[in-house]
């Protein structure tokens, strides 16, 4: 037991959590829009970036308001943002109560934003289909990316703001981050669950049926439209979950860090490689991929002495070669999606039998 307790306190192992943890909600929010869903998503940065402008500069604002702090225009110069968030942390550090409202606003502001993120997505998702809907949200997310970065009063353009730190009370240094890697671990497990059920519902099934069949779904009555405007709005609200977690671990939000090569073309990857559809996978993928990036990154110094490139560009190259490895040699990915039947097995021969 002191073993294990050893080993979950090693930095190494919470950066893997937390990684771990942040990614696999934001991957499932993109299998349940792709794998489930069949809605193709090139736009999951979107919906991130937004959370985090919900946790980090929106919440924050709120906070500072409630303190009689400056909390308009002025919050986010850099200066005055970084006084104005030393005092809410000091002032947080001692109530834990108001640390966990604060941390509960955040992410039901973040929620929201997200959900609006996905219902203006569903609006280009109704007239198109495919690779032209998937472009289309690929440049949602670089415009949002691009306005936020550039325009300092929404959160400090190029420079940022730093955002209050919800997890203080707790402590700091290694008690802070081994507390915030076990919420975010299980806000993350919590989402997993839910998602299973939301599956094995009739919603889940629809989506499904809309995914490999619409013009069958849509001839027993589903409403195509709808379907897809929902699953955005589940979608972007737990994309902006991941990202308004993000936001608050690191208690920053610079825009230029939220870049489609992370928060959509890794997602992807993790997806791919675990299972599209399948949400087991999802957790087999993003695991895998957490756990060699964080490996990456803790001994990229040593790596140095034997590789001939920047150990930094090793966790590209790693994304993109197991992208072509997957779709060469086995697309269906680590754990394909399998048939689930609408009621146990048990009941179904119960239900035949009585016929």
């Amino acid at each position: 037991m002191e073993n294990l307790m050893s080993l979950i306190l090693d930095p190494l192992s919470l950066s893997i959590i937390v990684n771990f943890g942040i990614f696999l909600i934001v991957t499932l929010s993109l299998n349940l829009e792709v794998g489930i869903a069949g809605v193709p998503q090139f736009g999951r940065v979107l919906a991130v970036l937004a959370g985090a402008l919900g946790a980090g500069s929106i919440a924050g604002r709120l906070m500072a308001l409630y303190y009689g702090l400056p909390w308009g225009y002025e919050y986010t110069d850099i200066f005055t943002n970084l006084k104005v968030v030393e005092e809410m942390n000091r002032r947080l550090s001692s109530s834990p109560l108001e640390s966990i409202l604060m941390l509960l606003l955040a992410l039901v502001i973040a929620a929201l934003m997200g959900g609006a993120i996905g219902y203006v997505a569903s609006y280009p998702a109704i007239r198109l289909r495919e690779a032209y809907l998937g472009i289309t949200l690929l440049a949602f997310g670089e415009a949002l990316q691009t306005v936020v970065k550039y325009y300092d009063p929404i959160a400090g353009g190029t420079e940022g703001i730093m955002v209050p730190d919800v997890f203080r009370f707790v402590g700091a240094g290694q008690a802070r981050f081994f507390f915030s890697s076990m919420v975010i671990l299980a806000i993350a497990l919590m989402i997993f669950v839910y998602l299973q059920l939301l599956l094995r519902s009739p919603f889940g099934r629809s989506l499904k049926a809309m995914r490999d069949m619409e013009i069958a779904a849509r001839a027993f009555g589903k409403d195509i439209v709808k379907l897809r405007a929902q699953v955005l709005i589940i979608g972007g609200s737990i994309a902006a979950i991941g990202g308004a977690l993000w936001t608050l671990y690191t208690m920053s939000l610079k825009a230029y860090t939220y870049t489609r090569v992370t928060w959509t073309f890794w997602p992807w990857a993790f997806m791919m490689l675990g299972g599209t559809g399948n949400n087991k996978g999802i957790v087999v993928g993003t695991f895998a991929f957490s756990t060699i990036r964080s490996l990456i990154f803790a001994y990229k110094t040593t790596l140095e002495s034997f590789i001939p490139i920047n150990p930094n560009w090793l966790e590209y190259i790693l994304i993109g070669l197991t992208i072509v490895l997957i779709a060469m040699f086995r697309p269906q990915g680590i754990l394909p999606e399998r048939p689930e039947l609408p009621l146990p097995r048990r009941r179904i021969e119960e239900l035949r039998a009585s016929q």
